[in-house]
């Protein structure tokens, strides 16, 4: 949806209310229900999708603060477009101060009316003019990211290999970006430890990949750059975390199909092309890796995940691996393979997993 498009999508909403009001008649909103109990997964489609659950907010007394801090959500955000700025989330939760009884105590709250709106017009929170204050992970590799300067507007080549010890950082938004590369894949790593061993050892230049941090879940915009990056150069992905409930139902769940709450944007935000090389809990045995117990909250999740997650429930390879686990009672993290060897994870394990591609989870 164009900005113009989300614009009138305000406005023509604004004026359904204002029309009930006049009639005297109690003026309402309906929104997608956003959970996963609500969402269905095709392997096809490769992300969750809503199905038809809403919720209808109507204007009574006891919603009526909540449908105003909507109303006045919608009209910082056409504000924004108005103006053609971006509004930080904590910045729309202190503006919300000069809204009298209708201001947020806390941000979560204007965090959720936010997604509220995305939902009510089918947009992501960056087409209402709202940006996240959260990085969008890091980069490293055989990548050149094509960008502009903002203030001239003249091109700017980014060479990601050329970062020394450090690393790209993938913008707040990445529409504008172009790519140029010969990599054979992208590998995506959860933690940022890691991530910094890979790239100092130029592990992307052995593996001819590109390196990418999530640093835990990853953010809408690290997803949406591996799914473009992907897309535009036909290229697998790669998903390295950790072997724990956390790391599979969370982290690479996100990743791969998208979540509950996002689910009218998951289509956008997800990456259907991503495959689990591991930490699995084959690798634990096969490797000889120390581990941890899990803990009452894993056990709670990965049945969880058994039972009630859409991804999981379709794909047979997912539950045995998690029944495995949980069998097993130990979770693992990456950073394990040390104790072989500082850099056996890129000396030894990664090259013998890359060697067997079609055996990686879904």
């Amino acid at each position: 949806m164009s900005a113009e498009q989300t614009k009138s999508a305000i406005t023509n909403c604004a004026e359904d209310i204002r029309r009930r009001i006049a009639k005297k008649k109690k003026p309402s909103l309906k929104f997608p229900r956003r959970t996963l109990s609500n969402v269905t997964y095709d392997a096809e489609e490769g992300y969750f999708k809503l199905k038809k659950g809403r919720i209808t907010r109507t204007l009574t007394y006891n919603t009526v603060k909540t449908f105003a801090q909507t109303l006045r959500m919608m009209a910082l955000s056409k504000e924004a477009i108005d103006s053609d700025e971006e509004v930080t989330k904590r910045e729309a939760y202190y503006v919300s101060k000069n809204w009298d009884e209708a201001r947020f105590e806390e941000q979560p709250e204007s965090d959720t009316v936010m997604e509220d709106i995305e939902a009510l017009f089918a947009v992501n929170r960056e087409q209402l003019g709202f940006i996240p204050e959260e990085k969008g992970g890091e980069v490293a590799g055989e990548l050149v990211v094509i960008d502009r300067n903002r203030i001239t507007g003249r091109r700017v080549e980014i060479d990601c290999t050329q970062f020394g010890s450090g690393a790209y950082s993938v913008p707040i938004s990445v529409e504008e970006l172009q790519f140029r590369t010969e990599a054979e894949f992208v590998l995506v790593i959860e933690t940022a430890g890691m991530f910094q061993r890979l790239n100092n050892h130029a592990f992307w230049q052995d593996a001819n990949c590109i390196l990418v941090s999530m640093g835990g879940v990853p953010t809408r915009a690290c997803r949406r750059f591996v799914r473009r990056l992907s897309e535009e150069n036909d290229m697998p992905v790669y998903a390295f975390v950790d072997g724990d409930p956390y790391g599979y139902g969370n982290i690479y769940r996100t990743l791969k199909v998208g979540s509950g709450n996002a689910a009218h944007i998951n289509e956008f935000f997800c990456v259907p092309a991503a495959r689990f090389l591991g930490v699995t809990p084959d690798d634990v045995e096969k490797y000889d890796l120390p581990t941890h117990p899990l803990t009452e909250t894993d056990i709670k999740r990965a049945k969880d995940l058994i039972k009630n997650d859409p991804f999981f429930r379709h794909h047979k390879p997912w539950q045995r691996a998690i029944k495995r686990m949980l069998k097993m009672g130990v979770r693992v993290e990456q950073q394990a393979f040390a104790k072989h060897s500082l850099n056996y994870v890129l000396e030894s394990y990664l090259p013998e997993k890359l060697e067997n591609v079609d055996k990686f989870l879904p």
